[in-house]
């Protein structure tokens, strides 16, 4: 019982190994992450399986709509995940509780906003891609739900980002397992047995999320040893609110600069018809498992950095930056093998289609080098963003997404144009994707040596 106590105890990252607390922390974020990813994967496989491959392409063309929408909560979580842990580290107990009752508020007026200008444009974006009419309908019922019960989404993700920077992410990983079997419950209830489709997975995703998000909230309001929760930190401070939007603001972008991409790139995905989209859906579920423990060791980089710096430890976070990278690399590569190997396993997971399954894995074997690439992006820049220099790697995602992922599959589809493939290779889409990897890790690099994150701590 004592042992169970330590792993739901917050870990302290400015002592001890740092491999060891870097690995520590990384384990139950990273099952978190598998978990949160089989959400997406179960709505595709169930879908796949039970309605039709039109309606997996269906789930999968709304996402960038979805992700573009979503980035007022990208932000708020980075920027509350980073001044949480440097006011950890710097044992702040007032400006940590003030921080984490302006995340809330923040969070709430986030979600409000999101709900009402979400449903409004969610069809003109769907119409303006050029989705297909007949998958139009199903993407649009998908989003709207997804939309209007966002409150879920959002709150899990800002007050699971909080309990990570306290060092804890044991207890947001126990109660994502749980919302992610009730998901998979409701899904095959709602679409197996009530035959509700691609509304059915979306009403399964949602009651999901708003469990984990309460259930994350109980636990913040019992850790009374770390800060207080009080109505009165409820009330916005100018001085932490703009702290948190300053810091999470470049985030935002990135990652709204990123889903624009995907939905220009979208465009072009869905000139080459529902085969291939429902073949992107099926890459990208198994991408979202393969990046896994890229954005895991991302995160928890983030916390420790974070920490760190709010102990002014700087030796301490470079010599863990070093350590976490290496295995960051390791474990990606141990991932991308089996994902390889076992490749056509897992796309017929999706589907029973043998030229959907083929189609898949050939795309697939295009990215597998990129994921390692992609750890030592993620690493890196978790460190940067952990000490407060959220900016540069804002600018490297602008410079890899809109200077060469966009053009450069543009660029292959014009090239490669043909009798036979009129629009295009449709191998333009992974090969773009591969190039901003390798570019953005080599640039990352770059930038991370140089030093200048140091200067930037809250």
């Amino acid at each position: 019982m004592e042992m169970l106590k330590k792993f739901f105890e917050p870990v302290d990252m400015t002592e001890g190994s740092p491999w060891r607390k870097i690995v520590f922390f990384t384990v139950p974020m990273l099952i978190g992450n598998i978990a949160q990813q089989l959400y997406n994967t179960v709505d595709s496989v169930v879908v796949g399986n039970y309605v039709g491959d039109n309606a997996l392409a269906a789930v999968g063309s709304a996402g960038p709509i979805l992700n573009l929408l979503l980035v007022l909560f990208v932000g708020i979580s980075v920027g509350a995940g980073i001044i949480v842990s440097q006011y950890f580290g710097a044992k702040e107990r007032e400006k940590l509780s003030v921080t984490i009752g302006n995340c809330i508020t923040l969070t709430a007026a986030a979600t409000v906003f999101v709900m009402v200008v979400a449903s409004l444009v969610s069809r003109p974006l769907l119409e303006l891609l050029d989705t297909p009419e007949s998958i139009i309908d199903w993407c649009q019922s998908y989003l709207l739900i997804l939309f209007i019960g966002s409150a879920g989404l959002a709150f899990y993700n800002i007050l699971s980002g909080i309990l990570r920077g306290l060092g804890d992410s044991m207890a947001a990983l126990a109660y994502l397992l749980v919302s992610t079997v009730i998901n998979i419950v409701l899904d095959l209830v709602f679409v197996a047995k009530l035959d509700m489709g691609v509304s059915g997975v979306a009403l399964a995703t949602v009651i999901a999320q708003l469990i984990s998000a309460l259930l994350c909230f109980l636990r913040l309001r019992r850790m009374v040893e770390l800060f207080d929760m009080k109505p009165a930190y409820l009330k916005l401070q100018k001085q932490h609110a703009l702290k948190i939007i300053q810091l999470g603001l470049p985030s935002g972008i990135t990652q709204a600069i990123f889903s624009m991409a995907m939905i220009v790139v979208q465009s072009l995905t869905n000139s080459f018809g529902e085969m291939f989209i429902a073949a992107n859906v099926i890459i990208m579920r198994v991408d979202g498992f393969a990046m896994m423990p890229n954005f895991s060791f991302g995160t928890a980089m983030t916390t420790y950095a974070g920490q760190n710096v709010g102990a002014r430890m700087y030796d301490r976070v470079e010599k863990g930056a070093k350590q976490g990278t290496f295995i960051a690399m390791g474990v990606s590569a141990i991932l991308t093998s089996l994902i390889l190997i076992f490749g056509k396993a897992l796309m017929g997971i999706f589907t029973k289609t043998p030229e959907l399954v083929d189609l898949s894995r050939d795309m697939m074997g295009i990215l597998a080098v990129g994921y390692i690439a992609m750890a030592v992006t993620q690493s890196l820049s978790g460190v940067m963003r952990g000490a407060g220099d959220t900016v540069t790697p804002m600018w490297i995602s602008i410079i890899t997404t809109i200077l060469i992922r966009v053009p450069v599959a543009y660029g292959i589809a014009w090239l490669t144009r043909s009798a036979e493939y009129p629009g295009g290779r449709q191998e333009c889409i992974f090969i773009s994707l591969l190039s901003s990897w390798v570019a953005g890790a080599l640039i990352t690099f770059f930038f991370y040596k140089r030093g200048k994150w140091k200067e930037k701590a809250v």
